[in-house]
């Protein structure tokens, strides 16, 4: 019995975060738009094709960005948009797809394999597209083909806003043409080597034979050989909502100093923060639970921008709590809880300078890891605790 024809489509939402932008303020459209942080420590998150049209481009300094475009307008971020949006998007695609792999805030893969046998799988995937724009207003682009990686480039070669499909038996023709850096892994080192043994376009690495490749560029030759004739046997992992990491404390005896209770949930952010950046995830809801000593409970949640920050989860924690604790109340127990766990592909807040950031958060967990969890803490709890 033969195996049933592989289908899978690659949805990209159009310059998301700009897209978003423009929804929100109309008069930013069809103009040279950066998203990023600030004009001197930012970096570029994303940018409209206006601004491409300059040489910007996302992870540029902003620095740069501004040199290269100076009449673009700087648009720092719409708190809270982009995960309603990524939410939104996502619920539409479950609701239809029979298995889908949300890969970043902004990109999916659908497995349509052996779905042709119940309907025309182009035509339900033009369908989805129409809805998901009808519904949120963005811009979608989308790639159909029999791999990840064909999908994948094909939605690059459809953008803005359009669809190609590359049908069953025309991978490698579809390829052929394409510069060969358009395969992922192949930086401006890479390529440069390549254009040394006479290879721009993806149809030349097939004019080589697999073990020219190999002995050339390693095991690498021979990964580029199989990608030139359209092969990846990638799959499309299933979607589920990572569960939810959460810290609590039942205190031997109640609390009802509002600067005790809120160091003990700075604590508690530290840990669960810790734990969050440990198994390389980002968080989009924070949640804070009070239990006073009737045993009362309540909490509040938010939504938040996807984020593996500290200060973020704190500020929001404390909200939170303002908003749900009954001034001079003793509680009993307080505590934290993340939810709408997602990997660390995501984009998280945009607001702050990322490369920045992730190094400080990598260097404070190394040490951690060496020293163990307690050796680096906020300032304001050793003094609490010294004091």
């Amino acid at each position: 019995m033969s195996s049933p024809q592989r289908y899978i489509a690659h949805f990209d939402l159009d310059s998301f975060f700009v897209s978003v932008e423009m929804l929100n303020n109309p008069s930013l459209l069809g103009k040279a738009v950066i998203v990023g942080g600030s004009k001197d420590r930012g970096v570029v998150t994303t940018c409209s094709y206006e601004a491409r049209k300059f040489g910007v481009k996302s992870a540029m300094p902003m620095k740069q960005a501004m040199q290269l475009c100076p009449h673009a307008i700087l648009v720092q971020g719409t708190r809270g948009m982009y995960s309603k949006y990524s939410r939104w998007v996502t619920d539409i695609i479950a609701s239809k797809a029979p298995l889908f792999e949300k890969a970043s805030i902004d990109e999916f893969y659908i497995d349509l394999t052996g779905m042709d046998k119940f309907f025309d799988v182009l035509e339900w995937t033009k369908d989805l597209r129409k809805q998901i724009i009808d519904e949120t207003k963005l811009p979608i682009s989308f790639g159909l083909a029999t791999n990840k990686m064909i999908a994948k480039i094909a939605t690059d070669e459809a953008k803005p806003n359009g669809f190609l499909f590359v049908k069953p038996g025309m991978e490698k023709d579809f390829l052929a043409t394409l510069p060969v850096n358009k395969f992922s892994g192949v930086g401006d080192a890479t390529f440069a080597r390549l254009k040394s043994m006479n290879i721009h376009l993806i149809g030349d690495i097939l004019k080589h034979s697999e073990i020219e490749l190999e002995k050339s560029l390693g095991k690498w030759g021979t990964d580029l050989y199989l990608k030139a004739q359209g092969i990846s046997t990638s799959i499309v992992n299933n979607y589920r909502e990572a569960k939810s990491i959460s810290n609590e404390n039942t205190f031997h005896e109640n609390i009802r100093d509002e600067e005790t209770l809120l160091i003990e949930l700075v604590k508690q952010i530290e840990k669960v923060g810790f734990e969050l950046r440990q198994d390389k995830m980002l968080t989009g809801c924070i949640a804070v639970k009070i239990r006073y000593p009737d045993f009362e409970t309540t909490s509040k949640q938010t939504t938040i921008d996807y984020t593996f920050s500290d200060d973020v989860l704190i500020k929001e924690a404390k909200i939170l709590f303002k908003k749900l604790w009954r001034k001079n109340h003793p509680v009993r127990l307080l505590g934290v809880r993340l939810s709408e766990l997602h990997n660390n592909t995501f984009q998280g807040n945009l607001f702050d300078d990322h490369t920045e950031k992730t190094k400080l958060y990598k260097a404070i967990d190394d040490v951690k890891n060496r020293f163990g969890k307690t050796t680096l803490q906020k300032a304001v709890t050793v003094k609490k605790k010294e004091g």
